[in-house]
């Protein structure tokens, strides 16, 4: 059976959509109950999720775990992702498992290194998942991959998914270059643009769709996607809490599609500040006033240039909608390296970079001298080919 076919039986399983809902207050996927309970009474429950798993809009909501203890279903399992379970531990810091002190549940870390979530001990600890989790939307933020990951688990394990659905915060637009499977990894590991613009419950029926799990027999029932009411692509959600320890305010998730690519480079984004994401800057940067000095902080504990006075530039007072009409913006990368004199080792060994990219062929072009938007241009196509690849897959009007 085809990945279109199977698409076309099991959409059948995704309830009230929220493209058609009546105008009111956005509600999300784990805020409705009355549609979840029937789908998930009397099973085995494990539960994908961290910090942002609150059941509803605001930072005071409960957390779904406890919600649904309290709803007398039986979650036994909680798979924590990067950061953990609290969303305290550094980017790709190993985390171990534990117990919930809350309620109980037992946590098994999946960035701890020891659990194999295709083992029968995994596996045979649940009837089916749920995910109720915040992504903000890009390629590289690692959460859609946990969650792909355990797709492929559970198809393999007859277990069921169930997609708590949750807004995107970067979803009102599509940009970037679709990333070339031979630079897939753990920060980018589906052939999508930068900035994909699809919730969770979105992304997860194109995995289906487009087969890209390894297990290629899924039952027609596999996923269902419990989606939000009164939520469309353009509905502006600031998130109640951070999503990661270095996303701290909407307007690092805002610039976060075009200044993560430092990652790969020599120069700080300003981990170990308060305004990571949100400034950049190095020791031999040419003609700036701005400076700062990244110390070591919790969630950054051994932060790049730690302890050294930073020169570069800060962005934060950019209005958000410019930086949202931006994209993916690579004028600040290509800014800081030919401030820094265009050095051989800007990119270190080009590996990373080019992983944060998709590809190889910016990082060349950068240092070749093209412009940000010689790099649009490059990768429009790319966009146009995406944005009618994944409009099956799509739950809320554009």
């Amino acid at each position: 059976m085809t990945g279109k076919r199977i698409l076309a039986l099991f959409t059948a399983f995704v309830l009230s959509l929220g493209a058609f809902a009546e105008e009111g207050d956005l509600i999300l996927g784990d805020m409705r109950p009355d549609v979840y309970l029937p789908v998930l009474e009397g099973r085995r429950i494990a539960l994908l999720s961290n910090q942002t798993g609150l059941a509803g809009t605001t930072a005071d909501a409960p957390h779904i775990l406890d919600v649904m203890l309290e709803q007398g279903l039986d979650v036994n399992t909680v798979f924590s992702p990067e950061h953990g379970f609290r969303g305290t531990a550094d980017a790709g810091e190993k985390v171990g498992s534990d117990v919930d002190p809350e309620t109980g549940v037992e946590i098994l870390s999946l960035y701890g290194g020891k659990i194999d979530i295709h083992s029968p001990e995994v596996l045979d600890r649940f009837d089916v998942l749920v995910v109720d989790i915040q992504d903000v939307g890009l390629r590289f933020y690692t959460y859609y991959v946990t969650m792909f990951k355990l797709m492929d688990a559970c198809a393999a394990g007859g277990k069921k998914v169930v997609v708590f659905d949750r807004p995107n915060p970067n979803g009102s637009y599509v940009d970037g270059p679709v990333l070339d499977m031979k630079y897939a990894s753990g920060v980018g590991r589906l052939p999508i643009t930068v900035v994909h613009g699809m919730t969770l419950g979105e992304l997860a029926r194109m995995i289906i769709g487009e087969g890209w799990m390894q297990t290629k027999e899924i039952p027609e029932d596999f996923l269902t996607v419990i989606p939000c009411l009164n939520y469309t692509h353009q509905t502006r959600y600031a998130l109640p809490v951070a999503p990661s320890p270095n996303l701290k305010d909407m307007k690092a998730v805002y610039l976060y599609p075009s200044t993560c690519f430092f990652e790969g480079t020599k120069v700080s984004l300003g981990r170990g500040t308060d305004w990571p994401f949100e400034i950049y800057g190095h020791p031999d940067m040419k003609g700036c006033s701005f400076t700062f000095t990244p110390e070591s902080v919790p969630g950054a504990k051994r932060p790049p240039l730690l302890g050294l006075l930073c020169h570069g530039v800060d962005l934060r007072g950019l209005e958000d909608e410019a930086v949202i009409a931006g994209g993916v913006n690579f004028s600040y990368v290509i800014d800081a390296y030919r401030k820094l004199g265009c050095p051989e080792d800007f990119f270190g060994s080009g590996r990373f970079f080019d992983r944060l990219a998709g590809n190889g062929w910016i990082r060349r072009m950068i240092v070749d001298g093209a412009s940000a938007e010689d790099l649009k241009r490059a990768w429009e196509p790319d966009v146009k080919q995406f944005l009618q690849q994944r409009r099956p897959y799509l739950l809320y009007e554009e």
